[in-house]
């Protein structure tokens, strides 16, 4: 029988998981995946299934506030995936085995007004206090303006890092280049990793909205993007002579558009680094009778390469999906502190 995520997994690629629901994982442990990543949104539909009611009980309990109480439940789902991955977090020597950990997205929220020195200071303090005692946990900061002065004082430190929110170059060449600088001379080379997170189908969206494309580039320019920082990223660190890959994550690998398939950009970024896939994804896959092949390195035909080109500003697209991006970062967390103050109601009526 065939295994299509098996052949996905052949072709070089690291099957990571865009959850850390305990069933989901089990399941895609089944499957071949290698690690996993957790946010707000996630947190907040394990809890909106009941089944941590018992664990909410018990804090409530002991007086913990809605916040607290949303970071000590991410913390238990972030720890239990970490021990579901120790095994391959060891085989590997920490090539792969991870389970990301957000720091709090309400820093970015803009209505705080909270001033960028500070922000920077708390994505410090933070990353930090949550690395803390973890082995195979990354920390996962976003590429705003706080959060790319906090890399290089994290990476100093040795916390692994995972760079988030990412959308174009200019991006990715900060976020590197503050790591390096924080964690040449200063980390073991032997156990230094970082990731770098680049979201893919939000682009395509983006292109749909506001540019005039032809049929043969609209879709694309998400995956022509992700594949030239991932052949710059593969230049880059191929000469600093470190037992670990510094990779990119392929992230928003969802499809949005109904008419495109589940896999679409799980088929395009077949071969290399690590696709962090929907729950739903990776079970489309599964289901499908897929046979893959290496495709990262293949890009469309010039001409459309030099549509793209012509057509995408990259300055107007990264102000555009960076104010939708931190919209969409502050307000699961806002969501999962309200569905907390919810249950506060349903388990405690009295507290």
């Amino acid at each position: 029988m065939a295994n299509p995520l098996q052949s996905l997994i052949d072709t070089g690629t690291k099957l990571y998981l865009d959850s850390v629901e305990p069933s989901e994982v089990d399941k895609n442990l089944s499957y071949g995946a290698v690690g996993a990543t957790s946010n707000p949104a996630i947190i907040s539909g394990i809890v909106a299934e009941g089944n941590l009611d018992g664990q909410i009980e018990s804090l409530l309990g002991e007086g913990k506030t809605d916040e607290e109480i949303a970071w000590a439940l991410t913390d238990q789902l972030v720890s239990e995936a970490e021990a579901k991955f120790a095994d391959i977090h060891k085989q590997t020597k920490g090539d792969a085995g991870w389970v990301s950990f957000e720091l709090d997205p309400l820093l970015e929220d803009p209505s705080l007004n909270l001033k960028e020195d500070d922000v920077v200071e708390r994505y410090v303090e933070l990353g930090k206090k949550w690395a803390a005692g973890h082995t195979n946990r990354m920390i996962k900061v976003p590429a705003t303006p706080a959060g790319l002065r906090a890399l290089e004082p994290l990476a100093a430190a040795g916390i692994t890092l995972n760079v988030t929110l990412m959308f174009v170059a200019d991006q990715y060449h900060a976020a590197r280049e503050a790591i390096w600088r924080g964690a040449n001379g200063k980390v073991d080379p032997a156990t230094f990793k970082s990731v770098y997170s680049i979201f893919i189908s939000r682009i395509d969206v983006y292109t749909e909205k506001k540019l005039q494309l032809s049929d043969a580039a609209q879709g694309l320019v998400g995956l022509v993007n992700a594949k030239r920082i991932w052949k710059e990223n593969q230049s880059f660190w191929a000469d600093k002579g470190l037992a670990l890959q510094q990779e990119l994550i392929f992230a928003s690998t969802g499809t949005k558009d109904p008419k495109d398939p589940p896999w679409k950009y799980v088929q395009a970024l077949a071969g290399s680094d690590i696709q962090t896939n929907p729950p739903e994804t990776n079970e489309a896959v599964a289901q499908s009778d897929l046979t893959f092949s290496r495709t990262v390195e293949e890009m469309p035909s010039q001409a459309v390469l030099d549509e793209i080109d012509a057509a995408v500003d990259p300055v107007k697209m990264h102000e555009f999906l960076m104010a939708e991006g931190i919209d969409k970062f502050a307000k699961p967390q806002r969501a999962l502190l309200a569905l907390i103050a919810d249950k506060r109601k349903e388990l405690s009526p009295t507290s």
